[in-house]
């Protein structure tokens, strides 16, 4: 089989290249190992920048139609609910300056329906191996297994979009060095919940992290931060009281305990990551989402990122049929456009992380007071929201870094 792209992969990442570039005429044969789409609760808050390419691809409308809850502000709140840092969303330049949240099944069944004729979409199809050129130079195309049968896939451009641990990126031979977080995050989905505000809520708390954010239907996601040595006594416990109790330390949360209780069969143990690949580009083929990079969910960067990625790959290709030195000319400006933006969200990410996450009696002091030297600083405040938004780099100085403990700031008057 010859194809203009094979793209390896279901995911955000993987269906919104085969859309971009199948609506550039170029026929795509998607390739997923999943015979269907396993729900998990990730990937469901879109980044106003993520908005304006949804809407070029007609994605927007439909997730809409689907009821995306629209949300205005990011909030980081101690545990007594008192405003730490708000990143105000309304604030920012342009016309996308809202978040949306939607189931992240939704989102990936509004994705697949919409794929252009040009797609060819096969489930169940696991890849195997890379084809190369008999050089040994440069990917050409896939091996992969289909009930039992093995095939192969032949093109010009490979795309990898299978997750974390990826085996195309291994194939590849691109360094990755994934570092897990010291905790994990339970998540739980609430029903009959009316969120008090239309925001992302990130509370600090004496146990980590609790992640609030609203859902379609009256939902809410909760996510809880835990170390591993409570999930194995949640194990060893009775699970619905285990989580009638997990946020008893966040006053906001505590009329939320019977619903907790009830919402016992709904939670799901996630592993928390943390990587940047050594590149994203070998000839013939390109990373994209969490096959390239992986961060911590807090500031809701992982699916937006994937997105982004997607739609730069696809503008380096206007239509078919595709050469191989074109092709490998596009991937160098694929890397060069995406590379210093990974690793820009990937510190961004990390830094923010760690002051929310922080279990310490010192690591949260620190954290609670950058927070709100930065809630008290406009310009700064403009700068994290700019960039947690995904409009662009703007990373902070080492001047900024020192007002953000404590030097005054003579640019930004505090309110």
């Amino acid at each position: 089989m010859t194809y203009d792209v094979v793209v390896c992969g279901a995911g955000v990442g993987g269906l919104l290249c085969a859309h971009a570039l199948g609506a550039r005429g170029l026929r795509v044969l998607l390739l997923e190992k999943l015979s269907a789409p396993v729900p998990l609760a990730k990937g469901e808050v879109l980044q106003p920048s993520s908005l304006p390419i949804l809407r070029e691809l007609g994605l927007l409308p439909r997730l809409v139609e689907r009821g995306a809850v629209e949300l205005s502000r990011l909030v980081v709140r101690g545990a007594d609910g008192a405003s730490l840092l708000a990143f105000d969303y309304s604030g920012l330049e342009g016309s996308d300056r809202t978040l949306l949240a939607l189931d992240y099944a939704e989102i990936l069944d509004v994705f697949g329906e919409a794929l252009p004729e040009t797609v060819t979409c096969r489930r169940g199809a696991t890849v195997t191996e890379l084809l190369r050129d008999p050089a040994g130079r440069r990917v050409t195309g896939v091996g992969f297994t289909a009930q039992g049968d093995h095939e192969s896939a032949i093109a010009p451009l490979v795309v990898a979009a299978d997750g974390v641990s990826s085996r195309l990126r291994k194939l590849a031979g691109i360094a990755a060095q994934p570092v897990r977080y010291g905790h994990r995050l339970v998540s739980f989905e609430l029903s009959g919940v009316e969120s008090p505000a239309p925001e992302v809520t990130a509370y600090m708390t004496p146990g980590g992290l609790r992640l609030f954010y609203p859902l379609p239907g009256d939902r809410g996601r909760l996510y809880v931060q835990m170390a591993p040595e409570s999930l194995r006594r949640m194990n060893r416990a009775e699970p619905a009281e285990w989580c009638a109790a997990v946020c008893t330390d966040t006053a906001p949360l505590a009329p939320l305990r019977e619903r907790l209780r009830n919402c016992v069969g709904t939670r799901q143990v996630h592993t928390v990551w943390r990587f940047s690949a050594s590149r994203l580009t070998v000839p013939g083929m390109a990373l994209v989402g969490e096959s390239a990079h992986s961060v911590h969910p807090m500031a809701a960067q992982g699916m937006n990122t994937a997105i982004a990625d997607a739609r730069t790959l696809a503008d380096q290709f206007t239509s078919g049929p595709l050469a191989p030195d074109a092709v490998d000319d596009a991937l160098v400006r694929y890397e060069a456009q995406r590379g210093a933006w990974i690793r820009h969200i990937d510190l961004m990410s990390h830094d923010a992380t760690r002051m929310v996450t922080s279990t310490s009696r010192a690591g949260r002091a620190f954290g609670r007071h950058v927070l709100r030297r930065m809630g008290g600083n406009p310009r700064l405040r403009h700068i994290a929201t700019h960039n947690l938004a995904g409009y662009g780099m703007r990373p902070f100085t080492v001047l900024d870094r020192l007002h953000q403990v404590g030097l005054p700031d003579l640019r930004s008057a505090p309110v």
